[in-house]
């Protein structure tokens, strides 16, 4: 009986089993007849590129049993902007970064291509400065970028504005300021000189805003400088003052017996200096002109070339080749103050009445012409920035800011050994001016014409 009933079980298992079996394999041939999932992946970009990999627009994918689906995406962005990043769904991109990169598409996504303005900064400045932040030449931001601007003049020099494509600068007039980017902008940092200059007997200034003060003897009218403007440069002689203004032209005041202030006329001039009777200007191609008393040759100019600086003299002018070395005519007897033809290394040249001063490239200064009063021993000198030549005393600026001197003291025209902060000095025929770092101005010396009567000026 148990064997019957044994033999029944297994009977009933084996039919269960294969009837299992069956079930399944109908259930995988319908599971084998159903399309494969796909999924679609929509593409689109913001203005300022495209992509061009797989396109834009709605594709389909098709999964393929268990092979995961990859696609490749490269965007491209036009000419003035740049690409950002993928948004979206972007859970399975590679890099959402990068412009070109893939994603892994597993259900319906979709994802943007961004892009973004950028703009060029070009930036640069007039002499007597630079911009220190962000620098000077072209520079590329991007769109609504917020760009600090930080122009630092030299000394002798104050900042004025920034000219340009400024209509998105904070504050023109302010030298630290900001620019924010929303075009292509080109801006100018612009730069003024402030001076003052010795003459005869009688002193001038020149403010940072292109005018200029004079104080001093004015028979002649040499003070009558208030009505000038756009000035870049003043140079007093005796009895006459010229200015150069920015344009290149020159105006003169003064006395004008041997045709000294015709300078109407000049044009590309870049640096003036004026004699006893006699003015010189160096034009913008290395060549010098002059007009005035020519009684020594002191004018005869004419065949130089290759200048970079002129001095004048009572009756003698003075002129700075590129190489270092220098060249003079005019009045040589008896003193030599044109014997300068063996100078070299020269950075800066000086003339006095009867003497030449020129300042060496390593800070040390040589001098020829009349030595009765000590006004070329400067020998022992060093660490000389600038030199300045008076009637019969020689001024050297020195490089901590302090000032030294030599020569004729009559009129304590050499009392600057207490001077600090200076930036410029100058030496007239009896008095000598020294410029401060703020703009103001000091001056030792004769004084019967008020010429040192300098204290109440700002020029900065």
């Amino acid at each position: 009986m148990k064997t019957i009933l044994s033999w029944k079980r297994h009977q009933y298992v084996a039919r269960v089993s294969i009837f299992l079996i069956m079930a399944a394999l109908v259930v995988g041939m319908v599971g084998c007849g159903q399309p494969a999932p796909s999924y679609t992946l929509t593409i689109s970009s913001t203005t300022g590129g495209n992509v061009i990999t797989p396109g834009e627009g709605t594709f389909t994918y098709y999964a393929k049993g268990v092979i995961v689906l990859v696609v490749a995406l490269v965007a491209e962005a036009d000419e003035g902007y740049r690409f950002v990043n993928w948004t979206g769904d972007v859970g399975t991109t590679g890099n959402v970064s990068a412009a070109s990169t893939n994603i892994t598409v597993q259900g319906d996504y979709s994802i943007t291509a961004n892009f973004l303005a950028v703009y060029d900064l070009t930036i640069s400045s007039t002499t007597g400065g630079n911009v220190t932040a962000p620098g000077e030449g072209i520079f590329t931001y991007d769109e609504g970028t917020e760009v600090d601007l930080v122009a630092a003049a030299e000394e002798g020099y104050s900042f004025v504005n920034w000219t340009g494509d400024i209509v998105d600068i904070d504050d023109v007039e302010d030298a630290t300021t900001t620019i924010t980017m929303n075009d292509n902008y080109a801006i100018t940092a612009n730069f003024a000189p402030y001076m003052v200059a010795a003459g005869g007997y009688h002193t001038v200034g020149l403010s940072s805003n292109g005018t200029a003060v004079a104080v001093g003897w004015n028979q002649y009218g040499q003070c009558n400088v208030g009505g000038w403007g756009n000035i870049t440069q003043v140079a007093p002689a005796h009895s006459h003052t010229v200015g150069l203004k920015s344009d290149g032209t020159a105006v003169a005041v003064g006395a004008n017996t041997f045709g000294q202030c015709d300078v109407g006329g000049w044009g590309n001039i870049t640096q003036v200096a004026a004699g006893g009777y006699h003015t010189v200007g160096l034009k913008s191609d290395g060549t010098v002109v002059a007009m005035g008393r020519n009684d020594w040759g002191q004018c005869d100019v004419s065949g130089w070339s290759d200048i970079v600086q002129v001095a004048a003299g009572s009756q003698h002018t003075v002129g700075l080749c590129s190489n270092g070395t220098v060249v003079a005519v005019g009045r040589n007897t008896p003193y030599g103050q044109c014997n300068v033809g063996g100078w070299t290394g020269i950075t800066q040249v000086a003339a006095g009445d009867t003497h030449t001063v020129g300042l060496k490239g390593d800070g040390t200064v040589v001098a020829v012409g009349y030595n009765g009063n000590g006004q070329c021993d400067v020998g022992s000198w060093g660490n000389i920035t600038q030199v300045a030549a008076g009637y019969g005393h020689t001024v050297g600026l020195c490089s901590n800011s302090t000032v030294a001197a030599v020569g004729d003291n009559s009129s304590g025209q050499l009392n600057v050994d207490t001077w600090t902060d200076i930036i410029q000095v100058s030496a007239g025929a009896l008095h000598t001016v020294g410029l401060s770092s703020n703009g103001t101005v000091v001056a030792v010396g004769w004084n019967n014409f008020g010429q040192c009567n300098v204290g109440g000026w700002t020029l900065k």
